[in-house]
């Protein structure tokens, strides 16, 4: 849509081209025109890539350098395998290692593939995001992808436009449009100039807008087209873990060239001394090729390209389990640095509490009533005037930010915020016969409520012709403009300090009972000039009312488990410091050494002042967008905290965004905050919050699990490999074994141990602190104490197994290196279970909860009995007696003995951080690996 007014004049303005796409710009387009319009002027949907199918995945797996050497290899090991032994024994080699390489290509793309349909599918959950519309002259609610041209939309502070469009009517419309123009200077949109595009932000202000042009079509749909989406971003773990990866590789890649010379070099020495190095057949060039492979394979061994893929894995599984539990994850990263997090800034409504307001108690003409019954409000009306119940119900009525509409079922809903619509209610409950004559009259200014203002006001022109305006708000700040009070005949008497301070102990009775506090009041004027904005002064105060938001049931429970976790719980919120106070103690979140504060003391304090006060701030009240800013910015710099943030309107963006972890909530939150955010709370409750923090925490244990069970296999199957291609002059596990247990390891491993779901006993340690090292003292305990029980189990069978266990005969060498391949596999089975606690003795805990590891290590021992038993000319194995197989299973199965001494020999951790009031300044560590 192009701004040229001219254009826009000729064909009508506003009305003309309302006229031309047949829609009312009262009661908007009919229900039954929808698909109509959807053929003719498109769907509000940008156009999506294709999804990228199973075999571009496989083609992806099968670019892997190492993998494409092995294949090399491998059709050499073919050629000459064929040259030498002929049909069919010269292909069996080179066969094995070709079904090998398929074998991880297929798992690995097939793995990669489920990935991809996971993350569309929380794409495609992001985009549900519901507008308000007019159709059949009702007002509703609707998918933003069921937008059509024509429709009538309602817009308010926080909202992303949706299409392009035009407005219709509304007040103070501030417009953002930087993600279209680059001008970062708030527009502002008016009859005179009225053009809305998508993918701007409404700033300020409220309107309506009939759109004129959806999707692809809009200038924002034609943008989008041009960018391409890169797919999802590495997490700091991913990072980190791919350079461990690279370290190992080189490793591995030392290790490789070492064993390929010295098999090479023995060869050659060989050679020399029997036959001549003169002297050359093509079962000496097959030899070299097969050292070759085993070369290769000891780098694809080495290389754990499993790393990144467990925290895919991880962090997928995590975010499918989060969204059945109501959090949404925005990005990736969010769900690992959560389970670091060490602070929670709450916002209290609707977070803490259900956000099911209703009006409780009503001070009005020096008479304070309790309202929560019928009986109470019809006790209420007999005690005021007639005249203050006018002024009272007008001001409800025409100064509210909610509508009440007709549903399809007749029945009457209120549409807007919690507060508002309490509000509407206590009116309709009094006289909801005048709502329709009191909505008629004309708004001739509106300035909506923010959050720095804490106030909303009206203008209005009365039927005889005055103009009166009203304002509400915060209690205290709608007291400051008062001048005057009205009395219970109606009439209007000056405000003493007396007075004033007998409603500041009103307002502070109400919020010591946990009451939201709300002042009206309002002002007659003569008259206004254009220029004139709302008056801020010389109002007569009407009423206070006390709002009651109950506390969530579960909450205070999940406060406790964020103490017991060494997570601090800090509320933050803009209402009266004695309503905080009270909710904060029902929660369990202010305690007996804890303080609680307004927001502007926190910008009056000294950077000495700030580092002694923060650990001791529990709640800030009366807190304005930038007080909550200051207050993460300065637990980040000040004490390296992991600051997770709350936050639902447009001005908490700054906070949500400046925050470790950003938390929108779904139901209370704006656009612009859901956009800002890391994480959507679509139930908006705080103990979903603590099941983030939960699953984040399992999510980084999970990888650690892995690291430990991975670098253990990496260890030993390098320095076996070596020290036998050094010491005896072969390498006693062949590609084809070493790439089998290379899945095992790397994709199996990957899903057996990242998948876990977390317990209670994750959330009785402290958080990760920042810069403590990813892999721990523990890990390496249990890294080398394994590696040196399976290289002392490999090695004594390599060297003296034939003579221990009488192995004889033509197949005596084939059979012990079946032997140390069968128990390698089962050290590595039995290191799994292992695994799953790394401090933990019992590590059986919930083994037959966990599905997806119980059915992988099933299809590892399965898969070993097939590759040994039928698959010997593949694999280089020979079929083993069940005395061999049961020694198999209980040479790794001693590993879990040896597990359980490891753990009783003592290692500290980590710093312990048990921290629940105040604590010291911990200077930032290193990043170390």
């Amino acid at each position: 849509m192009h701004e040229d007014p001219t254009i826009f004049k000729t064909h009508g303005g506003i009305n003309g081209i309302s006229r031309k796409i047949k829609t009312s710009l009262e009661d908007g387009i009919s229900e039954t025109e929808i698909e109509t319009r959807q053929k003719l002027y498109g769907t509000n949907k940008h156009a999506e890539k294709p999804p990228r199918s199973f075999w571009m995945f496989v083609w992806d797996a099968l670019h892997d350098l190492t993998l494409i050497i092995l294949m090399v290899c491998a059709v050499v090991s073919l050629v000459v395998g064929l040259a030498t032994k002929g049909w069919p024994k010269g292909i069996y080699d080179g066969l094995g290692i070709i079904f090998s390489i398929l074998l991880v290509v297929l798992v690995t793309a097939s793995s990669d593939y489920k990935q991809s349909r996971k993350f569309m599918e929380l794409d495609r959950e992001k985009q549900k995001i519901y507008v308000r519309v007019t159709r059949d002259s009702k007002t509703k609610k609707v998918l933003v992808h069921d937008l059509v041209v024509g429709d009538i939309l309602h817009l308010s502070i926080g909202d992303v436009v949706p299409a392009d469009g035009l407005f219709v009517s509304g007040y103070s419309l501030m417009i953002d449009e930087s993600s279209l123009s680059g001008e970062s200077e708030p527009v502002h949109v008016s009859e005179e100039k009225p053009f809305l595009h998508a993918g701007s932000k409404v700033l300020d202000g409220t309107a309506k807008m009939l759109v004129t042009a959806v999707g692809m079509r809009t200038e924002w749909g034609k943008i989008m087209d041009t960018l391409n989406d890169d797919g999802v971003d590495e997490t700091p773990l991913q990072v980190k873990l791919n350079g461990v990866a690279t370290i190992i590789g080189q490793i591995g890649l030392v290790f490789a060239i070492l064993t390929f010379l010295v098999l090479l070099v023995r060869f050659l020495v060989d050679k020399v001394m029997h036959v001549g190095l003169l002297n050359w057949s093509a079962n000496d060039a097959l030899t070299i090729v097969n050292y070759f492979a085993i070369a290769v394979t000891i780098v694809v061994v080495a290389v754990p390209e499993g790393l990144p893929l467990a925290v895919t894995l991880s962090l997928a599984f995590a975010m499918k389990k989060l969204m059945s539990d109501k959090a949404l994850v925005r990005h990736l990263a969010a769900c690992e640095t959560m389970g670091s997090a060490s602070c929670i800034c709450t916002d209290k409504t609707g977070t803490l509490t259900t956000n099911h307001m209703i009006v409780d108690k009503v001070w009005i003409s020096d008479v304070s009533k309790s309202v929560s019954c019928d009986t109470n409000i019809n006790k209420l009306k007999a005690a005021i005037s007639e005249s203050v119940m006018e002024i009272l119900i007008q001001g409800i009525f025409v100064n509210t930010g909610s509508e009440v509409v007709k549903g399809d079922d007749g029945k009457r809903n209120i549409l807007g915020t919690p507060t508002e619509a309490a509000l509407l209610e206590f009116g309709l409950s009094l006289q909801g016969d005048l709502y329709d004559k009191y909505n008629k009259l004309t708004r001739l200014r509106v300035e909506p409520f923010n959050s720095v203002k804490k106030k909303m006001s009206v203008l209005i022109q009365l039927p005889n012709g005055g103009l009166r305006s009203f304002c509400k708000g915060a209690s205290e700040i709608i007291l400051e403009q008062c001048g005057t009070v009205l009395n219970s005949e109606g009439n209007i008497t000056p405000l003493s300090e007396m007075q004033k301070q007998n409603i500041l102990n009103i307002i502070n009775s109400f919020a010591s009972e946990a009451l939201r506090t709300l002042c009206i009041a309002f002002k007659d004027v003569n008259e206004i000039s254009d220029d004139q904005t709302i008056p801020e002064d010389g109002y007569t105060l009407i009423a206070l009312f006390g709002i009651k938001d109950p506390v969530r049931p579960g909450v205070r429970d999940a406060v406790m488990t964020c103490m017991a976790a060494g997570i601090k719980v800090r509320m933050v919120t803009g209402d009266n410091i004695n309503t905080a106070k009270a909710i904060a103690k029902e929660c369990g979140i202010l305690t007996e050494d804890g303080i609680a504060i307004e927001g502007r003391e926190l910008h009056d304090k000294s950077t000495d002042e700030l580092k002694e006060l923060l650990p001791k701030i529990e709640v800030m009240a009366r807190s304005l967008p930038m007080d909550k800013y200051k207050l993460v910015t300065s637990l980040e710099s000040m004490y390296q905290e992991v600051v997770a943030v709350t936050g639902d309107g447009t001005n908490d963006a700054p906070a949500l965004r400046e925050s470790d972890i950003g938390l929108a909530m779904g139901i209370a939150g704006t656009e612009v905050a859901k956009e800002n955010a890391d994480v959507i709370i679509m139930d908006d409750n705080f103990s979903t919050i603590v099941n983030i923090a939960r699953w984040g925490r399992a999510v980084y244990l999970n990888i650690q699990k892995f690291v430990q069970f991975q670098l253990t296999v990496n260890i030993v199957a390098l320095i076996v490999n070596f020290v036998s291609a050094c010491i005896v002059g072969i390498a006693p596990l062949t590609a084809v074994q070493l790439l089998w247990v290379n899945m095992i390891m790397d994709t199996l491993g990957a899903l057996a141990l990242a998948t876990e779901p977390p317990n209670d006993e994750m959330m009785k340690r402290p958080p990760v602190r920042r810069g403590h090292s990813f892999i721990t003292r523990v890990m390496w305990r249990n890294i080398l104490g394994q590696g040196l029980y399976q290289l002392l189990v490999l090695g004594t069978l390599m060297f003296a197994g034939k003579r221990l266990l009488k192995i004889e005969g033509p197949y005596a060498d084939r059979t012990t290196n079946t032997l140390i391949f069968n128990s390698f596999v089962f050290c590595q089975v039995f290191n799994e279970i292992n695994s799953r606690e790394m401090e933990k003795i019992n590590v059986f805990r919930g083994i037959l909860k966990n599905w997806i590891f119980i059915s992988i290590l099933t299809a590892t021992v399965l898969f070993q009995v097939i590759i040994v038993e039928f698959l010997g000319t593949f694999a280089n194995t020979v079929p083993l007696s069940w005395e061999l197989w049961l020694l198999s299973v209980i040479l790794g199965s001693v590993s879990m003995i040896v597990a359980v001494i490891l753990k009783c020999i003592p290692v500290e951790s980590r710093k312990t951080d048990d921290r629940p009031h105040g604590y010291e300044l911990i200077p930032e560590e290193p990043e170390t690996v």
